[in-house]
């Protein structure tokens, strides 16, 4: 493993030789819009390993993306390489439809301290609700970024990350997300905590969340990227194209349905991915991403 190789693979050619937060802002942005959320491993046939020197292998010399899993794991070696304090956390991702978090941590993300101040790093979340830069620690205070304002707020040591949603013009209504989704003002996007964890930890989660029946992962084919100005994301047949903010307030929504003849294609021009196995498209779950 090699970190000018890994700068190589997100296009980034800034300084590193001071750990600071500019410098990490810029790396991290760098990676979520060259390094793609996706499952597509599970809908490969493929496993996803929770092995460093695997991940390395797939998302640096493949050219492929990855889950929390991978893209956080592998963010925590960068971050060290290059002189950071990180310290891996657990999180429970909210589920809108059932108002509800998970019992169990289904989420790897990553706190960083730098300058007596701590951050949270998550370049594993993906879809539209990827934090574009880290964001500081801190309860009740409105953090706006492009993709819309994060806040976290803490209630006796759970600390809640919540996201306020734009409105959206829809181009394609016949193939938006449902109306309870549409109307809500703020998402609640995960609760975690700041006890440390080990890699290993995480172990039975990641076979968990790639075999078990009702799993979101197994459910939906998913492969999502940051752009310069929004994001795209195909889950499914369903490719999504979204601008932030292009007028006040609002995002610009553009949805298609892809073909499968044209999935390997759309894989290839929309987010830089070449599969080595037939991938088999799914969406059977009725959560929402967005």
């Amino acid at each position: 493993m090699d970190i000018q190789e890994y700068f190589a693979r997100i296009s980034y050619r800034g300084s590193h030789n001071k750990p600071d937060l500019a410098t990490m802002s810029d790396i991290f942005q760098h990676h979520i819009q060259a390094v793609p959320f996706e499952n597509l491993s599970i809908h490969c046939g493929e496993s996803i390993e929770l092995d460093l020197e695997a991940t390395y292998n797939k998302i640096v010399r493949k050219k492929r993306g990855g889950w929390c899993m991978e893209n956080n794991y592998l963010l925590s070696w960068v971050l060290k390489t290059l002189g950071y304090d990180v310290t891996l956390l657990g999180a429970k991702v909210y589920v809108a439809e059932l108002d509800a978090y998970p019992d169990e941590i289904d989420h790897l993300l990553l706190q960083v301290e730098l300058d007596g101040k701590s951050y949270i790093v998550d370049g594993g979340f993906g879809m539209a609700y990827q934090l574009w830069q880290p964001m500081e620690l801190i309860s009740g205070t409105d953090q706006p970024q492009t993709p819309g304002v994060f806040r976290f707020q803490e209630e006796s040591g759970t600390w809640y990350l919540e996201k306020v949603k734009r409105k959206q013009c829809v181009l394609n209504q016949s193939t938006s997300t449902s109306q309870n989704v549409e109307n809500e003002v703020c998402r609640r996007v995960y609760l975690f905590t700041l006890q440390p964890r080990d890699i290993e930890e995480f172990r039975g989660c990641n076979a968990h969340l790639q075999t078990a029946p009702d799993s979101l992962f197994v459910t939906k084919s998913i492969c999502s990227l940051q752009t310069a100005d929004g994001i795209r994301a195909l889950v499914g047949w369903k490719l999504t194209e979204m601008k932030y903010n292009y007028r006040d307030n609002m995002d610009l929504v553009e949805i298609r349905i892809i073909a499968d003849e044209e999935m390997e294609k759309t894989l290839k021009e929309k987010f830089s991915i070449t599969l080595d196995k037939k991938f088999v498209p799914v969406n059977t779950s009725r959560l929402s991403l967005f």
